[in-house]
């Protein structure tokens, strides 16, 4: 005997339905580090400039990074962190300091 009937489902009427998890995309640090050759004056122009900090915040991070070797600048999306060391990284080389910036996972 055969069944006239299609077959769908589990016959309860209910649709599953798949749980998809958004995450939010990871973020990442952006950190100055200290050495004995880039002036105080030119990382507070770089704060200023790439990172768009008021000159009294770019002050504060500059003092930071002097006296505690390094510190975080900024928080950021995976490209946006990137962009912005990469852009302060050219400065420093274009006026021939040795500024050294890198990003971490937060």
């Amino acid at each position: 005997m055969a069944n006239d009937q299609p077959t769908h489902g589990s016959g309860t009427g209910a649709a599953t339905r798949e749980r998809i998890r958004i995450e939010e995309p990871r973020r990442y640090k952006v950190l100055f580090h200290n050495d004995d050759f880039t002036t105080m004056e030119f990382v507070t122009e770089v704060l200023r400039v790439v990172f768009n900090k008021p000159a009294d915040e770019a002050v504060t991070l500059m003092m930071k990074v002097h006296r505690e070797g390094q510190a975080v600048v900024g928080i950021y999306s995976y490209d946006v962190a990137m962009t912005k060391a990469a852009q302060a990284t050219a400065m420093a080389r274009q006026d021939g300091y040795p500024l050294q910036i890198t990003c971490e996972p937060e």
